[in-house]
This record gives structure tokens, sequence and C-alpha cells, in this order.
């Protein structure tokens, strides 16, 4: 998922590092995950991000950010990313870089919007779109230590077609508890009308919730902003809301 940069966060000088592409996977039709190695990745937490440089044989660069989709796995980094129509840099990565051609990465980055696994609290988390795929490395790192702390997903997508990482979400966790809103057109059976996340779609799963439990809101900004107006209207302290977004 390709993010926008956010303004008033302090900026560390981070070096950038050679990563080596050796994996693509499918998501959906334009979505994909891209797997590199990274010699001497440090580590990163759930929910950051990389920024990745392209440079071209004529030396002219664009810089990206994409959010991490796995927690941290030695030298091995996950990424998604979704196809802009006319994008400089997504329609590249997504189906051109060449299995074992290198880019660079800079990272992690950012604090804000993680999820740590000492975490006791339950946990709501709103995606909407390729918003998931932050989303999706909490919930693996979230199995991945065996967290007993109960974790809700609400995913915004417009047609079932656009669902990314369907064997994650759909692995019988006790511990995960996800619910698809469909925007457009929802699968035959559904019960709820095709239609944006409304009141109604948040009453459950924030019943679940602590006071203090974070609520983490990933997506477009306009999604972002409704969710968030939602949830703060529906009493929910701003402070444990936690927003990342793009376009």
């Amino acid at each position: 998922m390709a993010r926008a940069a956010q303004l008033g966060r302090l900026t560390v000088a981070i070096a950038w590092r050679r990563a080596r592409l050796v994996e693509r996977r499918p998501q959906t039709a334009t979505a994909r995950s891209l797997v590199l190695t990274v010699p001497g990745w440090p580590g990163h937490l759930p929910g950051q991000h990389v920024d990745v440089r392209l440079t071209a044989d004529d030396g002219y660069q664009a810089v990206r950010s994409y959010s991490l989709a796995a927690p941290a796995d030695a030298d091995r980094i996950e990424l998604g990313v979704q196809t802009v129509p006319d994008g400089e840099v997504s329609p590249y990565l997504a189906d051109d870089l060449p299995l074992g051609a290198d880019v660079e990465v800079r990272g992690p980055l950012g604090n804000w919007f993680v999820w740590r696994t000492e975490q006791t609290e339950p946990v709501l988390l709103v995606a909407g779109g390729s918003g998931v795929v932050p989303l999706a490395a909490m919930v693996r790192a979230h199995r991945r230590a065996q967290s007993r702390s109960p974790f809700h997903l609400l995913y915004s997508v417009r047609t079932p077609d656009e669902i990314w990482y369907r064997d994650h979400l759909a692995d019988g966790d006790p511990r995960l508890d996800v619910r698809i809103v469909y925007t457009r057109q929802a699968p035959p059976g559904s019960t709820r009308a095709p239609g944006r996340i409304a009141p109604a779609d948040l009453e459950e799963p924030t019943a679940r919730l602590e006071p203090t439990s974070p609520v983490y809101v990933c997506g477009p900004t306009g999604f972002v902003e409704a969710v968030g107006n939602l949830l703060t209207d529906m009493g929910r302290d701003p402070a444990t809301i936690r927003t990342e977004r793009f376009g």
C-alpha cells in the first residue's frame, strides 16, 4: 500500500539499504505482495512502513512509501503494493520488477501506528481497501505471538474480488474476529446491503473494547476521516484512535 507522507513527525536519518525481490504473490487483480531480502535489516514493528527508491539508468529517482505486511522475519520483509492507474512506481513494482532485481529501501519508519506483542487490551482494526496491509502485519504478529488479546477486524472493500490476504483472514483463529463490509457488491447470501461503514457496523466491535483499547484505522483519507468521526461520535476517546491514511 502506498502511503502519503505525514507532516509533524520527527525525521531521523536512516540509511538506504539494498533490497532484492525474491517472491511476488497476487492478492487481487491489481494488488501484489512483494517479498524482499534486505541484508542487515534491523527488524520492525507491525504497522511500520518503508520508503522504496527506484533509480533509472539516467539517474532519475522515484521514492514511494509502502506498508510492511508481515512481522519481522530476519532479513526478509513483505510489502503490499496496489497498482495505481498511470502510476510512476506501483505498476512497475507490482508486475514488471524482475525476480532477483534490486531496489533500495529505507526504514523501518513510523512508531505511532504500531501494535506491540506486550499489549493486552482487545483491539479493533478498521481497514479500507489496501489499508488492510499494515493491519495484516498486526494480525500475523498477534497470531505468531499467540497473544490472548482479542482482535476484531472490520474490513471495507468494494467487491469480494478485492479482498487481500484471504488465507490469513480465514484460518479459523479463535482470537480473531473478521467482518467484511462490501460497499458496491456483496456476495450471494450476504445479510448486509452494500454500503459504507455505518454506526451499526461499529457498535458490536466497540462494545468489546476497554476504555484504553487501541483502534487502528487505515485507508484512503476520506475513509479514515469518516470512520474516525463515527468512532468519536460513539464516545471513543480520540486518544485511543490511531490512523494512517493515503491518497
